[in-house]
């Protein structure tokens, strides 16, 4: 059953916490919330469990008003950030106890406890206490102890925040598989990590600042991002945004000299627009744009280099492998005019890179 919110608003101590939200969440799919800190994520799934009253707007489940409906009628599970679990009780234990208390069988309970401990591989585990158990085992205790009570709505509020970088990466996948199969039930997970949102979601939900600013695929939300802000939000590091001019078939832009406009500009009207290039997009050469590195950080195999361009344009630039790129080094920077995003003086889509959108594999 779909569950929609409608124009859904609350203010704290006059600060939007949800402006005019709206979305639908429909049953079978995985719904990525991702926004940064403070976007109301959470306060979204709390008024969706029913833990958080709202100044104003609709929220329905089949046409019902979910928002009238008790939060233990609700049907719905919430896995947090950092991971709850009952210390004195073993992990079956842990998992059994809603159950317990919602009077199911003897027989009930330990089937849905050991199909869900399965689940998250945590078969041989029954026994344990949580202090015998890593933090990522732990999340896997709270995860199937939501999955356990078979609910039509599972809320996940950034359940692999608190974990490190390695087991993050490996829970990803393993929850790309948990969740593909939950058939009648609603999944919504938040997140503030771009990957973790486009490798996970079905349907991406933006949020910032109360609001949700695009809903689509990850496709559609990472190729076509509806203003500079959702472009920044759901790239990693953020897309650079500059201030750019077309005039008679020349773009300059960001202090580059002007240069013919890219087939994908070519239609623009004359006038000043905000550009957006990813930080992969924008490369250390020989000839380019002068900037002053301000920020150098080694990833792996990768480096990032911050670079201020003038006095008002920094650069992120993303280059494969180690480059020894100094603080206050002076460097040039070359970019990709096929790559530009072009945005509105008020920071509003108005034309993509021309290049084809590739299926997203598994989708």
């Amino acid at each position: 059953m779909n569950l929609s919110a409608t124009d859904l608003c609350l203010t704290v101590d006059g600060v939007d916490h949800l402006k005019q939200v709206t979305a639908t969440f429909v049953p079978g799919r995985l719904h990525t919330v991702i926004g940064r800190t403070m976007a109301g994520k959470t306060t979204l799934l709390r008024v969706l469990a029913g833990l958080q009253a709202v100044d104003s707007g609709a929220l329905t489940r089949e046409g019902a008003d979910f928002l009238k409906t008790p939060v233990w009628r609700r049907d719905t599970a919430m896995v947090y950030q950092q991971f709850i679990n009952y210390p004195h009780l073993n992990v079956f234990d842990n998992v059994a106890f809603p159950l317990k208390r919602a009077g199911l069988s003897r027989n009930e309970i330990r089937r849905r406890v050991t199909s869900s401990l399965a689940r998250v591989g945590l078969a041989d585990f029954e026994r344990r206490k949580p202090s015998q158990l890593s933090g990522g085992q732990q999340q896997r205790v709270a995860l199937a102890r939501a999955l356990a009570r078979g609910t039509g709505i599972l809320l996940l509020d950034e359940p692999l925040a608190n974990l490190d970088y390695k087991l993050r990466e490996q829970l990803r996948d393993e929850f790309r598989t948990l969740f593909s199969d939950q058939g009648d039930t609603v999944v919504i997970y938040t997140t503030t990590e771009p990957a973790e949102a486009m490798m996970l979601g079905d349907v991406v939900l933006v949020m910032h600042e109360g609001q949700i600013l695009q809903i689509g695929s990850p496709q559609e939300v990472f190729e076509r991002p509806a203003t500079t802000t959702v472009a920044s939000i759901i790239n990693d590091p953020p897309m650079n945004i500059f201030t750019g001019r077309i005039e008679s078939g020349q773009v300059t832009v960001a202090g580059f000299q002007a240069t013919h406009v890219s087939a994908h500009l070519a239609d623009l009207p004359d006038g000043v627009y905000q550009f957006g290039l990813r930080a992969t997009d924008v490369s250390l050469a020989s000839a380019g744009v002068e900037g002053e590195v301000t920020f150098v950080e080694i990833s792996g195999s990768e480096t990032f280099v911050h670079a201020a361009v003038g006095e008002t344009t920094p650069f992120v630039i993303q280059i494969e492998g180690i480059h020894d790129v100094a603080l206050g080094d002076l460097v040039k920077l070359r970019l990709r005019p096929e790559r530009l995003f072009a945005f509105d003086k008020e920071g509003s889509l108005v034309q993509t890179p021309s290049y084809a959108l590739a299926p997203v594999e598994g989708r």
